[in-house]
């Protein structure tokens, strides 16, 4: 009789562990579109939509919480103003519309919005999750967001039109960009104080730092190139050239997991360049669809995604072949791509 109770107290044992939580396979991709106002979930593993979710107005900037139960995204009120617009004939901003919506990637769904300063485009968050540090480009600047507290607590001058914002990978600095002035700008958040600001280029707009934090990428727009710059120094060591300004206008920037890779969207130039990060050159090329801005890579290194704003749809690439595998269709505007383990 009592090895008959052991017997069956095994095997409930076992059930119960079978039935116990178990991690989802594969990773979960998310696509801010800027123009509907919404986010579109992709799941890895079939490669569809599996949700379409309402955000707010000009969804744009986006990063995780460092545990990756909330994806942040910049919201703004502000109308769109593409090259060759009159903004004196656009409508009024809206700033009720602006700040930072808190998605709960459990739920699939906004369960705040934290006020973000005025037109907030792109930002990043502390390593302990406590702040995120916007780009206000109203105010030439880059605002500090206390998440506990739910506002914005100050702000540090910058350049004009700022945009790009990193955290260093020790966490201790924050950089910035300045599209105006073709600078990065170096911020001590514990002492709110700007350190330095160095050229880099025209029209800077996105930030990746190798892992080691002593160099780091930047994209100059205007002149077809990415920068590599020394970011214990803080200057600039050379630009690798893409193309022909103008045609290639280097937009998005990704590491591979690795860190021997930099993936580089071009915009207008359909492309994504690959970069060799042992030689900084430039080591392939390959069409992915129109204005590519948007770029994500998935946990594993061997797909990559690119967000292509007037086609309204995301492409799939396989990075053993660099070729395209699918093309997902978005939402209005795919503006940029977020990509989480389950």
């Amino acid at each position: 009789m009592n090895r008959m109770k052991w017997l069956a107290g095994t095997v409930l044992a076992l059930m119960l562990v079978g039935c116990g939580p178990t991690k989802k396979p594969g990773y979960r991709v998310y696509v801010a579109n800027e123009t509907s106002g919404n986010m579109t979930v992709i799941d890895s593993v079939t490669m569809e939509v599996i949700a379409t979710v309402r955000l707010g107005k000009r969804p744009r900037g986006m990063h995780a919480s460092p545990d990756g139960k909330l994806i942040y995204v910049a919201l703004s009120g502000t109308p769109a103003a593409p090259p060759g617009v009159d903004e004196d004939t656009l409508p009024p901003p809206d700033k009720t519309a602006d700040g930072i919506a808190v998605f709960d990637t459990e739920k699939l769904m906004v369960t705040k919005v934290v006020p973000a300063g005025s037109d907030p485009e792109n930002f990043d968050v502390s390593h302990d999750g406590k702040f995120i540090y916007v780009s206000n480009e109203d105010t030439a600047g880059v605002g500090f967001v206390d998440l506990a507290k739910g506002e914005l607590t100050q702000t540090v001058k910058t350049g004009e039109q700022p945009e790009g914002v990193t955290v260093t990978p020790n966490g201790k600095l924050v950089y910035s960009t300045s599209e105006e002035e073709g600078t990065i700008s170096v911020i001590d958040p514990t002492a709110v104080k700007l350190l330095t600001t160095f050229k880099v280029g025209r029209r800077p707009r996105n930030i990746v730092f190798m892992p080691d934090g002593k160099s780091g990428y930047v994209n100059a727009e205007n002149d077809g190139s990415v920068v590599l710059f020394d970011a214990v120094k803080n200057e600039m060591v050379k630009a690798i050239e893409l193309g022909t300004p103008g045609e290639i206008k280097p937009m998005g920037l990704v590491l591979s997991p690795d860190a021997k890779h930099l993936y580089v969207s071009t915009g207008r130039g359909h492309k994504v360049f690959v970069i060799d990060t042992a030689t900084n050159q430039a080591t392939a090329n390959f069409e992915v669809g129109q204005r590519p801005w948007g770029i994500g890579i998935s946990p594993d290194g061997k797909t990559l995604f690119t967000a292509n704003g007037p086609s309204n749809d995301i492409t799939v690439v396989d990075l053993a072949t660099n070729t395209v595998k699918k093309k997902i269709k978005g939402g209005t505007g795919t503006y940029s791509v977020l990509v989480l383990p389950n």
